[in-house]
């Protein structure tokens, strides 16, 4: 998902902040290939991708929030279930993906990681099934991304399990500001964990 207003990062496109001579979304399309046959980008800027050999889609609805992305996303996705994360993620492990994937049963309407920080709602699995409880949710304007976890089938997946892929969870790690971005270039050269803070859900 690339569909926030980056304000904290004065309007710039948190996708194509470079981290290591490398954009973050260079970086997760890297992490991707091989492993999804589908990878769909929602973005309300779609004119900014043309060049990127991803399907691009939009939100469906008019409020500018993680869960419309989401919805987006789940709708216009192929396969009964996808994985989401964020743009901002430029540390995402394809080994944190796999372990989510290896929990995911079809019973399962969301496969979700949760950290001592909390919930990880922007690196998670939702199943299509999502989408109508999503709807009824935005139809009542109410963006919170956990609020509509009680009507679905949710698997949690401990920090202990997410540390056997991802020793130091820096899958997790989001860029929101300068600092962040700058913190992030001193954890790629001196290869050291970063401080996790959860999205907010």
């Amino acid at each position: 998902m690339s569909g926030g207003l980056s304000t904290r990062m004065g309007g710039k496109n948190k996708a194509f902040l470079r981290i290591g001579g490398e954009t973050i979304l260079d970086r997760l399309y890297k992490t991707f290939q091989g492993l999804f046959d589908e990878v769909l980008l929602v973005t309300n800027d779609p004119l900014e991708y043309l060049s990127w050999d991803l399907t691009i889609v939009t939100d469906l609805f008019p409020i500018r929030s993680s869960l419309t992305g989401i919805h987006a996303g789940l709708f216009h996705a192929s396969a009964p279930h996808g994985f989401i994360t964020a743009c901002d993620t430029p540390f995402l492990k394809r080994e944190l993906i796999t372990t989510l994937l290896e929990e995911l049963e079809p019973k399962w309407d969301v496969v979700m990681p949760v950290t001592q920080e909390g919930n990880q709602p922007l690196c998670a699995i939702y199943s299509k099934r999502c989408i109508k409880p999503i709807e009824r949710q935005l139809q009542n304007e109410d963006p919170k991304i956990l609020k509509f976890f009680p009507k679905v089938k949710v698997k949690e997946i401990p920090e202990a399990r997410l540390r056997s892929a991802d020793p130091h969870l820096i899958s997790f790690f989001n860029i929101n500001t300068p600092d962040d971005l700058a913190a992030s270039e001193k954890m790629l050269s001196a290869k050291q964990p970063p401080r996790i803070v959860p999205e907010n859900a």
